[in-house]
């Protein structure tokens, strides 16, 4: 069925179009003209592509890890959805490799059952990490890697996992190729990798870091870490959480100055819309104070915002012109995990799935 909307504004990905005419057949943009309401079945003041958000642990219901199963899958995707993300990677951290096929299992039936979803496949967070930087991981279940077994997950894994953050320093040279062979994106994170390590690792060929500034060497006059080497290579895509407890929002104006279109929006969100106050699973535990996510250690266990209010600190915080604010949480993202030919972007052949929001940059809203 042939539909026409009506936008005041259109972020494209690349530019802003004024008063245009979307028209849409079959799931698919099919033209883009300048025109007025009148002749359109639907009317709103801004419209950018699907926002897509790589790092996502929880829905208003399940915690993924916890709960690897198609319920956790379609928690997440209708809770975000609801909160103006359209796309989605839902993040399955350090667990039992049993877990993690688990979720990759769940991943596969949910998209078997609703082929147009916006489950863009899985990130997996580990269990490949450093105990240094571990952040609220559980200890026990990280581990080394091994060959065969990298080679058992990247085979059940296909199709699935789009995203796997490993600490590099913990790979040989031969382990980090056998994942750049494979169809999926590798970043660093949760590493204590040196300036020299993490600069070997993105010259072999890992062009992300997860989480900017968190659970990652830092930045030192004398020892500039991941982060300098993220910030010294600007072919490396760095996302970062923009809630103000993360990092800093100075710090973040910092990165924006380094990083520029490398640098994207991330929730990170433990659980969406605040719903969920504490939260336990094995060791690991969480609780919601002060719009925090805290362990009983004292140590962040997950990010509270959804992309809508990262697109709003990046603009009132951060500084950031709102056509680049979009870009950060639409083309961007796309981009850093290959998938910019499928989502991202408003043109003809693109999916006809769309965030809406209002000039207040409060309230977001996914269209079909």
């Amino acid at each position: 069925m042939k539909e026409i909307i009506f936008a005041a504004k259109v972020y494209t990905g690349t530019s802003i179009l004024e008063n245009q005419l979307i028209s849409t057949e079959h799931g698919k943009i099919i033209s883009i003209t300048p025109g007025t309401a009148v002749s359109a079945s639907k009317s709103v003041t801004n419209l950018a592509a699907g926002f897509v958000d790589t790092h996502i642990n929880g829905g208003d219901q399940f915690h993924f890890t916890q709960n690897a199963a198609r319920a956790g899958v379609e928690d997440i995707d209708r809770s975000c959805a609801a909160l103006g993300t359209a796309y989605t990677l839902p993040s399955l951290i350090t667990s039992p490799m049993q877990n993690i096929f688990k979720g990759i299992d769940a991943i596969r039936e949910y998209n078997q059952h609703n082929p147009h979803s916006g489950v863009l496949g899985m990130h997996l967070e580990g269990p490949y990490l450093n105990p240094v930087k571990r952040g609220a991981h559980i200890l026990a279940h990280i581990k080394r890697p091994v060959t065969a077994e990298l080679k058992e997950l990247i085979s059940y894994g296909k199709g699935v996992i789009k995203l796997l953050t490993i600490a590099p320093e913990m790979f040989s040279p031969d382990q980090i190729e056998l994942l750049l062979d494979s169809e999926i994106t590798i970043s660093a994170g949760h590493s204590n990798a040196t300036y020299e390590e993490a600069s070997t690792a993105f010259k072999q060929g890992i062009k992300l870091v997860t989480h900017l500034y968190n659970a990652m060497s830092p930045l030192q006059h004398r020892s500039p870490g991941l982060v300098g080497a993220a910030f010294d290579h600007p072919e490396v895509y760095a996302p970062i959480i923009l809630d103000g407890f993360h990092c800093d929002f100075a710090a973040a104006r910092i990165a924006y100055k380094i990083k520029r279109e490398k640098l994207f929006l991330i929730s990170d969100a433990l659980f969406t819309a605040r719903k969920i106050k504490s939260f336990q699973w094995e060791s690991f535990d969480a609780t919601l104070k002060n719009d925090q996510y805290m362990n009983s250690e004292g140590n962040l266990s997950g990010a509270a915002i959804s992309l809508g209010e990262a697109i709003y600190n990046a603009v009132h915080e951060v500084g950031i012109p709102l056509q680049e604010a979009i870009e950060m949480a639409t083309i961007r993202p796309a981009k850093a995990i290959g998938l910019q030919n499928k989502v991202g972007q408003i043109a003809i052949g693109y999916p006809a799935v769309f965030t809406v929001f209002d000039n207040a940059l409060k309230t977001f809203e996914v269209i079909l």
